[in-house]
């Protein structure tokens, strides 16, 4: 089975050339999304078990799990985007050391503005619902022209923040990253707005794959894609919402 999508093409060809013939049956949209939520709960799980140490007084610990759980995510993910056939391993520890950077980094968020993590939370929730309806009644579409620009959008935003990493290794700060400005805060829009959209080439993926026939281990590879994006989507909301409560401060 082909697809004239030259992205869902090498998706579904890596995928078999990858898994070879599944004899548990292809790849379902009800199976990625057990396996999304349950990296959701590993990735819930263990942001608690750290967002409690750290609410319990051992601020000592938010830089070393930041640390741990930052690096050794980006290490993981890294894998598994790279051997698509390690993710049902690689992705659950993914997850894990997500949570624990996510529950440090919330919790330091939490102690300069009390409830502001639940509030990203519960908006990231209604965010990716509202692109998930708009995507099912077809007002969101993954057409080619929508996925080059998304991509183009994806590439400007990872050459600005590896930009600004290089910068500061000189000295050079870049006041977005500490501004609480209406320059700043439209600037996390975009992004935020960019991070929104890229659920629906996650939602497109898993539908393409599904209705193709890949293989059923392809479902944890898929969760993995959907889960980077949620994060990605959180962190954005966070940082934007933290930017409007400074100025009402």
């Amino acid at each position: 089975m082909r697809t004239n999508n030259p992205v869902l093409s090498k998706f579904t060809d890596t995928a078999r050339e990858t898994f070879g013939v599944s004899r548990t049956g292809g790849m379902t949209v009800a199976g990625t999304a057990g396996k999304a939520s349950l990296l959701l709960a590993v990735v819930a799980f263990s942001a608690f078990l750290t967002w409690s140490q750290v609410a319990g007084g051992r601020t000592d610990l938010v830089m070393p799990a930041m640390l741990v759980g930052g690096l050794g995510g980006f290490v993981f993910a890294l894998a598994t985007s790279f051997r698509p056939q390690w993710a049902p391993v690689t992705a659950p520890i993914y997850a894990s050391l997500e949570g624990i950077f996510l529950g440090a980094l919330s919790a330091l968020y939490n102690l300069r503005f009390a409830g502001l993590p639940q509030q990203a939370v519960l908006l990231t929730f209604g965010v990716a619902a509202g692109v998930l309806v708009l995507y099912r009644v077809r007002v969101l579409r993954a057409t080619e022209g929508f996925k080059r620009m998304l991509v183009g959008a994806m590439i400007g935003i990872g050459l600005f923040y590896l930009g600004s990493f290089l910068l500061s290794l000189f000295g050079v700060q870049i006041g977005y990253f500490t501004s609480n400005g209406w320059l700043a805060i439209g600037i996390n829009v975009a992004i935020a707005g960019v991070a929104a959209l890229n659920l629906v080439l996650d939602f497109d993926r898993i539908e393409e794959g599904a209705r193709m026939g890949a293989p059923k281990a392809m479902e944890w590879f898929a969760a993995f894609g959907l889960m980077v994006t949620l994060i990605w989507l959180y962190l954005e909301l966070l940082h934007l919402l933290s930017r409007l409560q400074g100025r009402r401060n």
